[in-house]
């Protein structure tokens, strides 16, 4: 099951948690600090690319003459558009470039390339996730309602056609965001009104985009109308299998923990901390998956400091592994097939009933808890 004593779980004492708090706490101060031109740079850097390179891409699929270019011009799409939404929007989302307070590059005016709405995603995913993440119960992202990724939930009949949800989920991972992000809203709103709103706003962004790439797009293309209109759904849904794969990566391997909300019964930052490092997981990457993947790679370092610039990640990486030695805390990583290949084990391995589940719940690789220590 589930853990419930996140010390006991840890072999930690309440001096230890508090020290690797204090230690963690150091590297934020020594980032924020050192933050300057350098990172500046890079972020304009980063956005002129993903420009470039979406330019090209529609310029390519335009005058394609062949398959071959085609395709080459679709998986450039959506190259950008993964760039957009994961490197810069959900970056730009979690206040990362905030400090430059430049209006463009700002958490509360970056309007992402995707269906759902930026600030009802911030709602969720800001808060609901980054705070109570892998809390059963409260992070709606395990699952996100409708997947079973701990046996904490029961087993039901309708988790058999978890293997299908699984791949839908993937195919229209943009449109799950979206609804995702919504229902947040919904939840929190004090009235119908507030929530007819809300519903209102991403009525409008889903509009805007479809209009965009279903609508408009192909019709500047003219009599090629077809190849553009193909080449966005194909860049749309390449996005869209991508994203999925990165973030179930940071979440749903073997060695991400999953919490009961009493876990969170006088927690402290320190505490916070620590749930966060075994809550989350990395995958191994050089410098082009790093970028390709908004350095989502770096998951444990992104929720322990959401709001620090990704392109700093690879450098925290290192201070936080040290820390894990320190402390003998894991440090979840490994190739991204393998993390990828442990997180749709467990999702179609939950599928079943539990009766055909070999481990103890409070022992298997998709869940653990400090009960598995006697």
């Amino acid at each position: 099951m589930a853990i419930t004593d996140v010390a006991r779980y840890a072999h930690l004492s309440r001096t230890d948690i508090d020290a690797l708090g204090a230690e963690l706490d150091s590297i934020r101060v020594e980032i924020e600090n050192s933050l300057g031109a350098r990172d500046a740079a890079y972020i304009h850097r980063t956005i002129r690319f993903q420009r470039a390179l979406d330019a090209a891409a529609r310029l390519l699929i335009f005058s394609s003459r062949s398959k071959t270019t085609w395709a080459l011009g679709a998986v450039s799409l959506a190259v950008a558009k993964s760039v957009e939404n994961m490197e810069l929007g959900h970056n730009i989302g979690h206040g990362q470039w905030d400090w430059m307070n430049d209006p463009e590059i700002h958490s509360n005016t970056w309007e992402w390339d995707m269906a759902g709405v930026s600030s009802q995603w911030r709602y969720s995913h800001n808060y609901r996730h980054h705070m109570y993440t892998n809390v059963l119960g409260v992070d709606d992202d395990l699952g996100f309602g409708i997947m079973r990724v701990s046996r904490d939930e029961p087993w039901r009949r309708k988790w058999l056609a978890q293997p299908v949800r699984n791949l839908l989920l993937a195919l229209i991972f943009e449109w799950g965001i979206a609804m995702h992000g919504l229902h947040s809203e919904h939840e929190r709103a004090d009235s119908d009104a507030e929530r007819s709103s809300q519903s209102a706003a991403l009525m409008r962004k889903t509009r805007r985009q479809l209009a965009k790439d279903y609508l408009l797009l192909p019709a500047l293309s003219g009599r090629r109308w077809r190849r553009t209109l193909t080449a966005n759904i194909a860049a749309n849904v390449l996005r869209n299998l991508w994203a999925y794969a990165v973030i179930f990566c940071g979440h749903f391997p073997d060695g991400a923990e999953k919490f009961t909300e009493e876990a969170l019964a006088d927690e402290t930052k320190p505490d916070w901390y620590l749930r966060q490092m075994l809550g989350t997981a990395n995958f191994d990457a050089g410098p082009v998956l790093a970028f390709a993947s908004g350095n989502l790679c770096y998951q444990i370092e992104h929720h322990l400091f959401p709001d620090l610039p990704s392109n700093r990640y690879a450098q925290i990486a290192e201070r936080v592994r040290e820390l894990c030695d320190k402390y003998d805390l894991p440090y979840t990583t490994g190739p991204f097939a393998r993390q990828f290949f442990l997180t749709q084990r467990t999702i179609l391995k939950l599928a079943l009933p539990d009766r055909f589940l070999t481990a103890t719940a409070d022992d298997a690789p998709e869940t653990a808890s400090e009960r598995k220590f006697g």
